[in-house]
């Protein structure tokens, strides 16, 4: 999966600690979730995109689409 939480970050100049402490998780932890080990909670993933000036389905709509059932159809 590429980054776009990584890009965005990049983008913005800020670091992986900056963003973490801002939004009170672990550095370790906002690195496995730009390397898409961990996939955060809605809260976080909420509070990285508010930060990031971005929507948390610009970041990770792939990953939902990946995990939705294959019996449901996405809307259009």
């Amino acid at each position: 999966m590429d980054s776009r939480v990584k890009d965005r970050r990049l983008y913005f100049g800020l670091t992986q600690r900056e963003i973490a402490r801002r939004i009170g998780i672990t550095s370790t932890a906002m690195s496995e979730i730009e390397r898409g080990v961990h996939i955060p909670s809605a809260v976080v993933a909420i509070l990285i995109a508010r930060e990031l000036k971005t929507s948390v389905e610009d970041l990770w709509g792939d990953v939902a689409d990946k995990y939705r059932p294959k019996d449901v159809e996405r809307k259009k």
